[in-house]
C-alpha cells in the first residue's frame, strides 16, 4: 500500500501567513513562482468549526491550481496528515502600514 506525498506550505498573502496542504507543489513554467495543486482541507464531519480554515476554504474554492511567488514562500514540509489549514497574523503586521516600493511620480 503506498503512501499518498502531502505537503504543508507556509507562504505570506496580503500581510497574513497561509498555511495550506496540497498534494502537488512543483516549480512553474512562469519563471520565480511555484505552482500548487490539490488543496486539502480538513474533515466537514468536525463538530468545531475554525474560522479561518472556512476562509480559506470559501477563497480557494474552485481553484485547481494556484501560482506562488518563490519570494512569498516560507517554508514547505512533506507531512503524513492533513492538519487544520490556518490564516496566522504577520510578525509585526499590527498597526503599521509598509511604505510603498516606487517613489511617487513627480510633475514636469
Amino acid at each position: 500500500m503506498s503512501k499518498e506525498t502531502l505537503f504543508k506550505i507556509a507562504f505570506v498573502n496580503r500581510g497574513e501567513i497561509y498555511e495550506l496542504y496540497a498534494k502537488q507543489i512543483f516549480q512553474s513554467d512562469l519563471y520565480g513562482f511555484i505552482e500548487v495543486e490539490g488543496f486539502v482541507f480538513g474533515s466537514r464531519a468536525q463538530v468545531v468549526v475554525d474560522p479561518s480554515e472556512e476562509k480559506l476554504k470559501s477563497e480557494f474554492d474552485g481553484v485547481e491550481r494556484s501560482y506562488i511567488p518563490y519570494q512569498a514562500v516560507l517554508r514547505i514540509d512533506e507531512v503524513e496528515h492533513v492538519g487544520v489549514s490556518k490564516i496566522l497574523p504577520a510578525p509585526g503586521s499590527g498597526n503599521v502600514a509598509q511604505f510603498p516600493g516606487m517613489p511617487p511620480k513627480v510633475p514636469r
